[in-house]
């Protein structure tokens, strides 16, 4: 057994058991952050690690509790964990994005013996939310797939509403519903694809769906659409999520925002490249990408709270990962893999960084500030290089994304993909204008020339030393943002200037990875053997 197969089913094993282990150690806090932050560390040491395997050794296959083959050209029975490339570096992005995440939510003082917020749960549920994304990202059959879908929705209600105030549990409410529906046409399209093609094994599926009449594969993959089309938030499928995220704590949303709808983008990707390939349905995806990118965004431009901007931003930039998935050629799922591993880094990043500003300013809200870079140059910092990033400004690594996917378009000819070509264009305009927005209002007016920024008075106008090492508790101030969450806020920008210092080595993963994925060989061999 080669050291890759080994490591393939730790990403899932290590943060469940760490769940189990503080859940426990609930009166324990102390203990609870150590073995949170212990575990999202090995995760991390370990997705990088097999993802220098997988790349150097090619596709893992493990069966977890497998039974041997049923018959000559089968897979194992049992549950079946499969790392390639595109895996890997999800695996990889997401673990550090986990990582920062819980240190940042660990600095910013959740803790136990708030009776209106019972964070003695959080740490367990967060884990088990980073088992869920694990998961899903691992799966190499459509009913694990759900169950990761499932685990991340059952964890994710009990983040989205933890301090169960009106506003949380309402939003809560929309969320479950909306995943709850997405999950019963999932259900649906699981036990049509085993009526057609009596498995759902991803690597059988991908052999025996080339024999089911073309009309049957269509609706099926239509029908799968629409389920991984509500989770990545695809236009028309979308309005749920700007009701949903704004109203959760900061690191909650961070996680939410950069992570949940990535999943569906990736199960998007499986399904068109390795179970229904040949472009049945890419005029639809190519319409839906347009849609949602320039929906998105002038929902952002209506915004007045950086959260719900950022919210509707997050659903734009769907599209530019959807639109390279639609062209069906080897550039433009290069550009979209890249694309993913930018924004979950980005848009992480960014929430993290509203968390900072409710808690120096005491609102997220534009009519309310002002005066930011003046008061805190270090927080006008860490707000402006992942918003620039957001924007595709060059040579940041959202501009070389977006130059692949508009080149990659280019390259397809047809005249939906130039349309496309122009949309992503003004669409990026219009982001980086949304971006200038928040950044003029928020830090370069003074506090005093917001419309509303008198009724801030409570928070106060005087921010301390963002240097100032000290220990959080609770307390009525809000001026002061501790090192704990400064660090982790701080490691993602340099994760996302990673990606751009070292773009061409990544872009060259990213061509790698799409290559594999394209080759549906790859996979179908070290699956079934």
């Amino acid at each position: 057994m080669s050291l890759s197969t080994i490591l393939t089913p730790l990403p899932v094993l290590i943060p469940t058991i760490a769940a189990a282990v503080s859940l426990f150690a609930g009166r324990a806090p102390r203990l609870q952050q150590l073995v949170a932050l212990g575990a999202l560390s090995a995760v991390v040491a370990v997705c990088a690690t097999l993802l220098y395997l997988v790349d150097r050794d090619g596709t893992a296959a493990v069966q977890v509790g497998g039974w041997g083959q049923s018959e000559p050209g089968m897979g194992p029975l049992g549950i079946t964990l499969v790392a390639d490339r595109l895996s890997a570096l999800m695996l990889v992005v997401s673990a550090i994005v986990l990582l920062a995440v819980v240190f940042y939510a660990i600095g910013q003082g959740i803790r136990d013996g708030n009776d209106r917020q019972p964070v003695s749960i959080f740490l367990p549920t967060y884990l088990i939310l980073s088992a869920g994304v694990c998961t899903a990202f691992l799966a190499g059959d459509l009913f694990n797939l759900f169950v990761g879908f499932e685990v991340l929705l059952s964890a994710s209600f009990v983040l989205l509403t933890i301090g169960a105030s009106a506003d949380r549990v309402r939003a809560g409410i929309a969320y479950v519903m909306v995943s709850m529906v997405s999950s019963l046409v999932f259900l649906i399209g699981l036990a049509m694809v085993y009526a057609a093609a009596g498995t759902l094994n991803m690597a059988e599926l991908a052999v025996r769906l080339d024999d089911v009449p073309a009309g049957t594969r269509t609706a099926l993959f239509a029908v799968l659409l629409v389920a991984f089309g509500i989770k990545a938030a695809v236009f028309p499928l979308s309005s749920w999520l700007p009701e949903s995220y704004p109203t959760a704590p900061a690191p909650v949303t961070a996680v939410f925002a950069g992570l949940l709808t990535k999943v569906g983008v990736y199960a998007i990707i499986r399904a068109h490249s390795l179970l229904f390939p040949g472009g049945g349905l890419d005029n639809v995806l190519l319409v839906a990408a347009l849609l949602t990118m320039v929906v998105g965004i002038l929902g952002a431009l209506a915004q007045n709270d950086i959260k719900r901007l950022l919210s509707f931003t997050l659903v734009s930039h769907i599209g530019y990962m959807v639109f390279g998935i639609a062209l069906s050629n080897q550039l433009g799922m290069s550009g979209a893999i890249y694309y993913v591993a930018h924004h979950i880094v980005v848009q992480t990043t960014l929430f993290l960084v509203v968390g900072l500003i409710e808690r120096q300013a005491g609102a997220s809200t534009l009519q309310r500030l002002g005066g930011l870079a003046a008061a805190s140059p270090l927080l006008a910092f860490v707000f402006v290089i992942p918003a620039l990033n957001l924007g595709g400004i060059p040579p940041f690594s959202g501009f070389v994304g977006k130059v692949a996917l508009l080149e990659a378009g280019g390259q397809a000819g047809s005249a939906l993909a130039w349309v496309l070509v122009a949309g992503s264009v003004v669409t990026s305009l219009l982001t980086l204008y949304a971006v200038a927005r928040v950044w003029t209002k928020a830090f370069w007016r003074t506090r005093a020339d917001a419309p509303e920024g008198n009724l801030s008075a409570a928070a106060p106008t005087a921010l301390l030393d963002d240097s100032d090492d000290i220990e959080f508790v609770d307390r009525d101030d809000v001026g002061r943002m501790p090192v704990a969450m400064l660090i982790p806020t701080g490691a993602l920008i340099v994760v996302g200037l990673v990606l751009t210092v070292a773009a061409g080595p990544i872009f060259a993963y990213s061509e790698r990875a799409a290559a594999q994925v394209l080759d549906r060989g790859q996979y179908i061999s070290a699956v079934l053997k």
